[in-house]
């Protein structure tokens, strides 16, 4: 995971592997949007944390998807781009191909098939006066949400180079071999053996150099609804929305937790200067009390958990004034409960210690346990904004 460097004012960053990044020039998530996340967070404020991640998925939903296709030169990436458009190669908006180097420099495909989502043919490899490195840079592959990698023939080193890139670049990618229908006329082997060894192959080669073996299909460009063909449409149905929504969902978990990292800071110094009661009344070592207390500054008691869980809803399926025994009643005929997204927080913060009031701890214990129930409730916290984030952002995708 990177680390954040400097303020919300300058920073541009990705706070998971593959979480969306920050700029001042994001539409989406820009610094007027993060800055009212973190006060919302700030505030305890769980419908306004809805409503915003709300209107930042309806943008997200709306975006592009970028694929870029790559491999040696004449391993067919163009007829790929074809056939996976289920589009012949006379026709007009076709990629062009040939026997030779048909792709100069990067062009951009679309298809109904693929709504949202820019197909990127990238010029091969493999031309002598470009090293792998100049290639690399040149293509600025950290542009591209999913790197397609082809290969024919043989899977070779230039093959294994860019696998080792989109690892270190952490780019999701899969490897195509193409040209699979000239393979099964010349082999010797039988289909299923020679499939296997193909497979292999490529595992092997990926696995000496220490790269995770990614999705592999096997297919023909000429024989677009045969072999692996339809698995790779369906993959790439399933993984679009993914890429999509979940690096935005760890960037958004890691805005609210640098939050409630803060609201913690800010009480432990209060415990540090015995000055966390304010206007409190406590019985001293009453750690059920100050459960309460931390509970309530973080709003995670009951009652603004159920309005969160409210809140998550369509306006159409409940009211939001309606009464918690009503949303119970209504939640439980739609075949869940509140219970279910939100479980009771208070039946395991601070597990063995409901029990624990004395009335005489020395200032350095009552500290101690002080700041121990607000790192569990802190802890229940960032689990409910966790559970608020996934099924707002994730939840509408599933099937």
């Amino acid at each position: 995971m990177e680390e954040a460097v400097g303020s919300v004012e300058d920073k541009q960053f990705t706070c998971f592997s593959n979480a969306l990044p920050i700029d001042k020039n994001s539409s989406i998530l820009s610094v007027e949007v993060v800055k009212n996340i973190e006060t919302a967070v700030k505030d305890g404020k769980l419908g306004e944390v809805v409503s915003i991640v709300k209107d930042i998925h309806q943008e997200v939903s709306r975006s592009t998807v970028k694929i870029a296709v790559t491999g040696d030169s004449g391993n067919g990436m163009s007829s790929f781009i074809n056939a996976l458009r289920l589009i012949g190669h006379e026709e007009e908006d076709s990629a062009p191909t040939g026997v030779v180097r048909t792709t100069q420099k990067p062009a951009c495909y679309f298809s109904s098939i693929f709504p949202n989502v820019d197909l990127w043919d990238l010029p091969g490899t493999g031309v002598t006066a470009q090293s792998m490195g100049n290639y690399l840079e040149e293509m600025e592959f950290d542009k591209y949400d999913l790197i397609i990698i082809i290969a024919s023939e043989q899977f070779s080193s230039n093959h294994v180079k860019l696998a080792k890139a989109m690892q270190r670049l952490r780019k999701r990618f899969y490897v195509v071999w193409t040209k699979l229908d000239r393979d099964l006329g010349t082999s010797a082997h039988s289909e299923s053996q020679l499939l296997q060894n193909i497979q292999e192959s490529i595992r092997e080669n990926l696995q000496k150099e220490y790269v995770k073996v990614p999705p592999i299909f096997l297919v023909s460009s000429f024989e677009p609804s045969s072999h692996d063909f339809q698995n790779l449409r369906i993959t790439l149905k399933k993984d679009i929305p993914r890429i999509k929504f979940e690096g935005l969902l760890g960037t958004l978990f890691q805005i609210c937790e640098n939050t409630i990292n803060e609201k913690v800071e800010f009480f432990n110094r209060s415990i540090d200067e015995d000055n966390l009661e304010g206007n409190e009344k406590f019985n001293t070592g009453d750690l059920v009390q100050y459960q309460q207390f931390f509970q309530n500054k973080f709003v995670v008691d009951d009652i603004s958990l159920l309005q969160g869980a409210l809140d998550m809803r369509q306006p159409d399926d409940c009211s939001r004034d309606a009464k918690p025994s009503q949303v119970r009643q209504r939640d439980q005929q739609d075949g869940w409960t509140v219970s279910q997204l939100f479980p009771s927080r208070t039946q395991y913060i601070i597990t063995g210690l409901y029990s624990a009031i004395c009335c005489f701890f020395s200032r350095r214990h009552r500290h101690t346990q002080q700041k121990h129930v607000l790192g569990e409730v802190a802890k229940e916290t960032k689990k409910v904004l966790w559970e608020i984030l996934e099924n707002t952002i994730l939840l509408p995708q599933k099937d």
